[in-house]
Order: C-alpha cells, then structure tokens, then sequence
C-alpha cells in the first residue's frame, strides 16, 4: 500500500474525531498564525489540512487567502463539506507533499502541524525543505509542529520522525531564522497524550 491509499483508507475507516491527532481546533496553530502579524490578504498555506478545523477558524479571523493541501482526497472532501459554501473562498489540492508543485515566491505563511516527521527519509525532507524555499516569499513564515523527543515513535502505523526545535531548524538550515519554539502535550481522543515540539521559523534572504 502506498502512501496515498493508506492516507485513503485512514479517512474512509475512521471517523475524524477517532484519530489520535484530532482536535476539536488547533489553538496553538491559531495563535502562532495570528502572532506572526500577517495582514488578512496574506497567502496562507496549510499543510496535511485533512479534516482540521484550521481553515475554519482562519476564515472566522478575516482571512481570504486559504490553501489547504492533503494527500488524502477524503480528508478534503470532508472539510469541503463541513464548510458548505464558504468552502469556496479556499484553494483545495490534493498531493503529495514530496511531489506536488506549488507557485514560486507565492505564499506568506507555510502551517504543517504533524506532516514533515511523516518525512522519514532525508530525501523526501529535502525536497519538502526545497518546496518551502521555492514557494515561501522572502521574510515568510513557516509554522512546523511534529512530535518531540518524548513523542510516539510510530503515528498511523507509520513510523515517525521525532525533533527538538534545534534538530527541526537544523532540517531547513541557515536560510530560515528560528523565531520560536514552544511545547505542546496533545490529549488523544483515547486519553493518552503525545509531546509535540512547534517551531516558527522565517525565510531570510540566502547568505550567498
């Protein structure tokens, strides 16, 4: 199985609250996008959206630039039916991270919350590292979150890469500049909880 037919199968199988990343909203996220003090017309792109209520929240806040990208074709269609017709004020794709083409110098803001440490192999790190490069505007922000060093080893029945804010900025090297990091203790809908590590990192100007 693929990685697009397990992605399929997860969202087909299981209802979106009975995933071990589910959050009824992601105020963590929210908050972080809203502290980077982007204007509303700002192109934010939210990375692994599924079935997140991100989106919703971001368009609550007067956003009007919205892409929401997923592997999974089912996890978009059920946030384009849980937003009804304000679903159409958002740019949907459907693709692989690794292999998706996205605009050049385009967006203002990149959100990935649970979709890089997915990325076990350093070349599919790479190319994700090189789509930010190419699609995030000079003095853009990237908002990554991923499991911490205490966290899950394996998500989904996938296994999972796991960062501190240092090995994370050490992924994306000297042309982001580490802003912030914080910690996070996620409550699974089963009870359990799972460290993530968030870091805001911002796109500067290449050195040579």
């Amino acid at each position: 199985m693929n990685q697009k037919e397990h992605w399929e199968n997860v969202y087909k199988s299981k209802a979106h609250d009975q995933v071990s990343w589910y959050r009824d909203h992601l105020e963590t996220s929210l908050r972080m996008i809203l502290d980077t003090g982007v204007e509303k017309d700002a192109a934010i792109i939210d990375v692994g959206g599924g079935s997140s209520t991100l989106v919703d929240d971001l368009l609550d806040n007067g956003f009007v630039d919205m892409t929401v990208l997923d592997i999974s074709s089912k996890a978009i269609e059920n946030s384009r039916e849980r937003l009804g017709t304000r679903a159409e004020n958002v740019e949907w794709l459907i693709g692989d991270i690794t292999e998706v083409e996205l605009p050049k110098d385009h967006f203002d803001v990149w959100h990935d919350r649970a979709v890089f440490h997915f990325l076990t192999r350093e070349e599919d790190r790479r190319k994700y590292v090189e789509l930010v490069m190419r699609s995030l505007k000079v003095g853009g922000h990237i908002i990554v979150a991923s499991f911490g060093p205490e966290g899950p080893q394996k998500c989904s029945g996938l296994d999972v890469m796991r960062y501190s804010p240092d090995s994370m900025h050490d992924e994306f090297g000297g042309d982001f500049k580490l802003v912030k990091s914080l910690g996070e203790s996620h409550q699974t809908p089963f009870g359990t909880s799972q460290e993530f590590v968030y870091c805001y990192c911002r796109k500067v100007l290449p050195t040579n």
